[in-house]
């Protein structure tokens, strides 16, 4: 590809595409949700909605006994996915598919599960669930990361960033409820730790690097650097005020 061609779309996948994770988290957070959920059917069906190159997929396959089938927009992380499924022997239960997490192709009530991390923020809160619930069985659980407001107090740089990136970021209580008006009982929520967003950070800034070797002098390459290293410096600076946090809900 010419360096002329290239999107900030084709470095997002380029700079993501090897990481374990496109989005803070750790094996540790995926497991404390996971404990929350009880009664689950040995045969159950789970969807795992903008699933990346699928890190928390195959820890779910790992822990979990039903079939999971985790959903991208992007080719090459569903490509990851099938690779690193097959390779744990765990290709006859975990099948990753291209689709959008907005336009599903699968059956009314079909799914016990729903899971995603860092990716419902994409096209809201409220909506998301809202949408996602109609796949759901009754007493069916869905659990997501969002980002979130941990105080009052929001920093007008954070608040621009968030914004200017489509971000429907808001507070934990508020999402409580939005996750209660889309139909679901709450059943928990918690903050990630610091460690999520360095699980994420420090591997994204080795494939930064490497990047910036393969396209120097490309203003485009230039500028999603900088990008990526404001978010860093930005979190830093205000992380008491913002974060990931999960939700946890079940289908009434």
């Amino acid at each position: 590809m010419a360096n002329k061609e290239l999107s900030m779309i084709d470095l997002v996948i380029e700079a993501h595409t090897g990481l374990e994770r496109q989005g803070p988290g750790s094996p540790e957070m995926t497991l404390k949700a996971l404990s929350f959920l009880d009664n689950l059917d040995k045969n159950m069906l789970v969807a795992d909605l903008g699933c990346g190159s699928g890190g928390q997929t195959i820890l779910l396959a790992q822990n979990l006994t039903g079939k999971i089938i985790g959903v991208d927009l992007f080719p090459d992380f569903i490509n990851m996915l099938n690779h690193n499924a097959k390779k744990q022997n765990l290709d006859d239960r975990v099948n990753g598919v291209v689709g959008s997490m907005e336009n599903l192709s699968f059956q009314k009530e079909e799914f016990d599960l729903i899971w995603s991390e860092g990716a419902i923020d994409n096209i809201g809160f409220e909506k998301g669930l809202t949408y996602w619930n109609g796949f759901l069985k009754k007493n069916g659980y869905v659990v997501v990361t969002c980002p979130s407001w941990f105080t009052r107090e929001r920093p007008a740089e954070a608040e621009k960033f968030w914004a200017d990136s489509g971000s429907g970021i808001d507070t934990i209580e508020h999402n409580v409820k939005a996750m209660q008006t889309a139909g679901f009982q709450f059943v928990a929520s918690f903050t990630l730790p610091d460690v999520c967003w360095m699980n994420y950070f420090i591997p994204r800034d080795k494939a930064l690097k490497a990047i910036s070797k393969k396209y120097a002098g490309n203003k485009t390459v230039e500028t999603f650097i900088m990008e990526n290293q404001y978010e860093v410096e930005l979190y830093a600076k205000y992380k008491q005020h913002y974060g990931y946090a999960f939700y946890i809900g079940k289908k009434i």
